[in-house]
């Protein structure tokens, strides 16, 4: 057993190694937590895109194969923003010469959405399943649903990009903090500025963090090895939160696109987009990114982006094509693995307790 010299995050999730599931919707459900529990982590399960029913399932299917093993639930505290007729018009306009080369009726286009605040019922989903720790992305809920959640018992950890969000949600309550860096995959979890511009790196804002904060920090970006994890501890954090590295695991749900596009990850072709979803958000650079850019003011609102994606997405992904699809990985993804979680998780840890000498 590693003698980890920090063990406020160990003991606070009642974990053996300082190391987190990063929630991935899409790629991420109850088999990787199952893997990344029995192998000494912290398992996480996606909720944001699940159903009340779904949810229950895969949190009864993970207490069934990981009995003792805690699990972590992430919602997002996103505000909705309803979009304006000329929003909506732009965003299809934008989005026309891809219609017309698939042959997609507009008028047909599914409702948008997909990404479901935190919300009541889901609150008192929580309140049944007594989760033993809670994540938000986004900010946090409003305070009533917030301290419905405290009463639980549950631990609660959010997602900043900066030192003030993290300042932020050290003040409303929250048992821990990750230390989201520019370099990590998928959504970007800032939730007081939107200048993605000024957002720091892993390296700069751990340490920070940790300087600002008396809870336990959690560092979040580009971590995909022992030697990332092992430089994430050196710079105080108490553990570290790992998402790309198992978006190839033999558990992941990533499809089959996705690991395509994985598979050719280098250090230089990921890009923060708005253009899929309507939220800035780190993936494989595709044909949509490309053609609009990155970075728009066209797109609807977040989540609403993606709805008429849909279409485009289901002509393209039967040929194992991502052109309209997020396809989220990290900086580090080229490091990437295809191997079964437990692995993945035993030689990240072996490499990092080496290199610390541990």
């Amino acid at each position: 057993m590693t003698a980890w010299i920090d063990r406020r995050a160990l003991d606070l999730f009642a974990i053996e190694h300082p190391l987190l599931l990063a929630p991935m919707a899409g790629s991420g459900g109850s088999a990787l937590a199952i893997a990344v529990a029995r192998a000494g982590g912290l398992g996480a399960i996606p909720c944001a895109s699940l159903s009340l029913d779904t949810i229950d399932a895969e949190v009864r299917t993970f207490r069934a194969a990981a009995p003792g093993s805690r699990i972590n639930l992430n919602f997002f505290a996103h505000t909705p923003v309803s979009p304006t007729d000329d929003m909506t018009r732009r965003w299809l306009d934008r989005l026309a010469p891809y219609f017309a080369e698939f042959c997609v009726d507009v008028a047909t286009l599914p409702k948008a959405g997909g990404r479901a605040p935190f919300d009541a019922a889901m609150c008192s989903l929580v309140s049944d399943l007594r989760p033993e720790v809670v994540s938000f992305h986004f900010g946090l809920p409003d305070d009533v649903l917030l301290d419905r959640v405290k009463a639980t018992g549950a631990i609660v950890i959010a997602s900043a990009t900066t030192v003030a969000e993290g300042r932020w949600l050290q003040d409303r309550g929250c048992d821990a903090v990750i230390a989201q860096g520019y370099e990590a995959g998928g959504h970007r979890g800032n939730f007081l500025t939107d200048d993605m511009a000024t957002q720091p790196g892993s390296i700069a804002l751990v340490p920070q963090m940790v300087d600002a904060l008396t809870v336990p920090v959690i560092a979040a970006g580009g971590i995909v090895d022992g030697r990332a994890m092992a430089a994430g501890l050196c710079l105080g954090a108490s553990a570290v939160q790992l998402g790309t590295a198992f978006l190839l695991a033999d558990e992941a749900t990533s499809v089959t696109s996705h690991r395509n596009a994985l598979r050719t990850a280098r250090d230089d072709n990921t890009a923060v987009t708005n253009v899929l979803t309507g939220r800035p958000a780190r993936g494989v650079v595709n044909r949509i990114m490309r053609e609009l850019g990155v970075l728009s003011t066209d797109p609807l609102p977040f989540p609403l982006a993606g709805g008429p994606l849909t279409p485009l997405r289901a002509a393209t992904e039967p040929d194992g094509l991502g052109d309209f699809q997020p396809l989220w990985s990290g900086q580090s993804g080229a490091l990437a693995r295809e191997a079964g979680a437990a692995q993945i998780v035993a030689d990240v840890v072996e490499q990092a307790a080496r290199l610390l000498r541990l």
